[in-house]
This record gives C-alpha cells, sequence and structure tokens, in this order.
C-alpha cells in the first residue's frame, strides 16, 4: 500500500492529535486577526522588556503551536500505525505519549538550535554596517538555502523514510516506554532531515507569518503523504531558489513576502 493510501484514515484514527492540530492553527489564525501576532511570533533570544528565561519560555511555547500546526499533520500516518502495533503493549497509551515526546523533542532541539543562530546572525549584523542595511541577504540566502536542499540527497534519502512509516515501523519498532522513545526520536529525526531547511525559512519571514506557514505546510504534508509528492519536491527547489535571487536583487519587488521585521 503507497503512503499516500495509508495516510487517509489516519485522521480518523487519532482524533486527540487531530484536535491539537486544529487548535494550534486556531491559535496562529487568531492571533493573526486579532493583532497579538507578537505572542506567537517570537523568534529572538531576548525580547525587549523581558528576562531571558521568559523570553526563551515564550519562544518555547510560540514554537510548539507552530510545530503542531505544521509537522504533526505530516506524522498522522506514522502515529496511526504505531497506534495500532504498539495497541498490544502492557501500557499503550504511555508508549504512544513516549513516542510522541521523543518526535517534538527533536523539533525543539532544531527549534532552540534556529534561534541560536538567528540570534548570531543579528549579533553579526548588527557589528556589520553593509549586512545590518542589507536584511534582504539573510532572508534571500535562507531560502536560496531551503531550494537547494530540495535536491541534496540527504533529503531524498529521509523523504523515502518518512513515506513508508510501514517499513520503518518493521525495522525499528520496540516494545516499551524506552522503545517508543527512541522510535519518536528516530522518526523525528528523518523528519527534521526532510523538513528542516523549509522550517528554517519561518525564521527568516517570521514564524506566525500565515502567508507562508500556510503553504509549507501543505508542502511539507504533500511531500510525506501525496501520492505524487516526490515529483514536487524539484520544482519547489528551483522555485525557492529563484525566489531567493529575487529578495536578494531587488526586495522592492515583493514587499509583503519578506517583512523587514523578518530578520530584526
Amino acid at each position: 500500500m503507497s503512503a499516500g493510501v495509508a495516510a487517509r484514515p489516519a485522521w480518523g484514527r487519532a482524533p486527540l492529535l487531530v484536535a491539537v492540530i486544529l487548535l494550534a492553527w486556531g491559535l496562529a489564525i487568531a492571533a493573526e486577526l486579532t493583532g497579538e501576532v507578537q505572542w506567537v511570533h517570537h523568534h529572538r533570544l531576548v525580547v525587549d522588556g523581558m528576562a531571558v528565561w521568559a523570553s526563551l519560555a515564550l519562544f518555547l511555547v510560540a514554537w510548539q503551536v507552530h510545530v503542531a500546526a505544521m509537522m504533526l499533520p505530516t506524522t498522522l500516518p506514522m502515529v496511526s500505525l504505531y497506534r495500532r502495533v504498539a495497541a498490544g503493549q502492557a501500557h499503550p497509551r504511555l508508549a504512544r505519549l513516549s513516542f510522541l515526546s521523543g518526535y517534538l523533542a527533536v523539533w525543539t532541539a532544531f527549534g532552540l538550535v534556529a534561534l541560536v543562530a538567528m540570534a548570531l546572525l543579528e549579533g553579526l549584523s548588527a557589528h556589520w554596517h553593509w549586512l545590518h542595511h542589507r536584511p534582504e541577504w539573510l532572508a534571500g540566502g535562507t531560502l536560496v538555502l531551503a531550494g537547494a536542499f530540495q535536491f541534496s540527497a540527504l533529503k531524498a534519502r529521509c523523504l523515502d523514510k518518512c513515506r513508508a512509516p510501514r517499513a520503518f515501523l518493521l525495522n525499528h519498532y520496540r516494545q516499551g516506554l524506552a522503545g517508543g522513545l527512541a522510535l519518536g526520536v528516530r522518526h523525528g529525526a528523518y523528519c527534521l532531515g526532510c523538513c528542516w531547511a523549509l522550517m528554517l525559512v519561518m525564521f527568516a519571514v517570521g514564524i506566525a507569518n500565515l502567508a507562508w506557514m500556510a503553504p509549507l505546510a501543505a508542502l511539507m504534508l504533500y511531500e510525506k503523504v501525496g501520492r505524487h509528492g516526490q515529483r514536487l519536491v524539484g520544482p519547489v527547489g528551483g522555485a525557492l531558489i529563484l525566489l531567493g535571487l529575487l529578495v536578494m536583487a531587488g526586495p522592492a519587488w515583493l514587499p509583503n513576502l519578506v517583512p523587514a521585521h523578518g530578520l530584526h
């Protein structure tokens, strides 16, 4: 059975997870509509007027919302299969929780690394006059990087793993809480290998930017579970590279695509 076919009933087999995904999208949309987007838009190591620990906590909450909205839909086929396979364990619910904890831990670690990297780039920009007045080069460079990664062997390998959840479980499934955690971390690592560059784009344009958030989430979902998802990888890579070059060449052509505050 193909990954695309297997994915269709997954939504009905994980109602709680689907509710979490819908809630995350609801929060993102509500923040946009009410003008309170700063609470989920945060991508700085230190927010003005806030202690470091409070700023970091705010980021972690906002990042979990975005991971839930953008990445959890792509892992529903795996969660659905794991739920069925782990049903015979002594503590199946705890095993599923361990699996999801491992998966989220990988994406949380990536978010923290990206946050620190963004802070370092902002610090470099502040001391480099040329770069400080050309933030579009950072945004455009991120888009070019994301586009180039679409053609990488690592992307192809990880995407193959994510599109074959049955084979993945057959090769790596272990019972128990530790087994579920390890499986979640491994699955999260492959998921990260597929999508880290696309998610990095959100740091450049603003992680609560719905104009980017929705199409990127749809793209990552279709790449993994769509019947012809692999055919989309190359054209999207080319489009991102072209878009990144256009942003670097003349950001005034695309005034709403890469907000100026995305990198400040």
